[in-house]
């Protein structure tokens, strides 16, 4: 049974795919929270390359030997992240902030979080200087055009990465033990 001071926080995203740098965030994240639900957004208006199915799987690849696995949930959710943060009855959104680019548009979605329930507080974290200048965008891209990533996302990302966008080097990769 969770106590009453147990402090859920929601950490929304795409996910599309999970990244060193998400982890990272969690890894940190899991110092100032009891439990982290990873929640992968479902949005219509995106056509992300991974299925939602695929993303929610990467992710629990991702953390099978994760030392706090037990302090950490893996969900989807579609519509209103407040309607979702309520739902799970959490107490903060925990969110990742690369550069002054990304503050604004996070700013502007704390705002509106805090209009629709006052109740919840939005907790940035610097996402760490290792990380700092990938995102999944330009994982995808890379991979597109041939380049490395490992090291930058977690080897059950990669590989599905490669068999996605750019399997001609997986199978190089075979060939060359």
């Amino acid at each position: 049974m969770e106590s009453p001071n147990c402090t859920l926080a929601v950490y929304p995203g795409s996910f599309d795919p999970i990244t060193n740098g998400h982890l990272d965030l969690i890894t940190r994240g899991l110092k100032l929270f009891d439990r982290i639900i990873i929640a992968v957004a479902v949005n219509p208006a995106k056509t992300p390359l991974f299925t939602l199915e695929e993303r929610l799987e990467l992710i629990k690849e991702s953390l099978r030997d994760y030392p706090q696995r037990h302090r950490i949930e893996v969900d989807a959710f579609e519509g209103l992240l407040m309607d979702y943060v309520k739902r799970v009855n959490a107490k903060a959104i925990l969110r990742g902030l690369r550069a002054v680019s990304d503050f604004e548009y996070e700013f502007q979605m704390a705002l509106m979080n805090r209009r629709l329930n006052s109740d919840v507080e939005t907790f940035f974290l610097m996402t760490g200087m290792r990380w700092i200048y990938i995102s999944s965008r330009i994982i995808k891209e890379v991979v597109m055009a041939g380049g490395s990533v490992t090291g930058l996302v977690p080897e059950p990302v990669e590989k599905k990465l490669l068999e996605k966008l750019n399997p001609g080097a997986l199978e190089q990769e075979r060939n060359f033990p």
